[in-house]
């Protein structure tokens, strides 16, 4: 999925970013992420693919780099860090 390639370009360029990615990603996080490759705590894809498809009508590969942006900050401040 482009998601995961988009969002870590993100990152790299706006690295203030990395503590609410890596909120999000917790908080999303698959379970029994720890026993099956790749072993990262990642949100499952079909979670991914209904919220792409619940904010933009359409399963898309990757949203608009803004939004994402935008996502992060929101989704941090839902969670109470800041």
């Amino acid at each position: 999925m482009d998601f995961y390639r988009s969002m870590l370009r993100l990152i790299v360029r706006r690295p203030g970013l990395l503590p609410a990615a890596l909120g999000l990603a917790w908080a999303a996080r698959r379970r029994g992420w720890h026993r099956r490759p790749p072993f990262l705590p990642l949100p499952p894809d079909s979670y991914l693919r209904w919220r792409l498809e619940t904010a933009y009508g359409d399963e898309v590969d990757s949203p608009p780099v803004e939004d994402m942006a935008r996502y992060l900050k929101w989704a941090r401040r839902m969670r109470g860090g800041g």
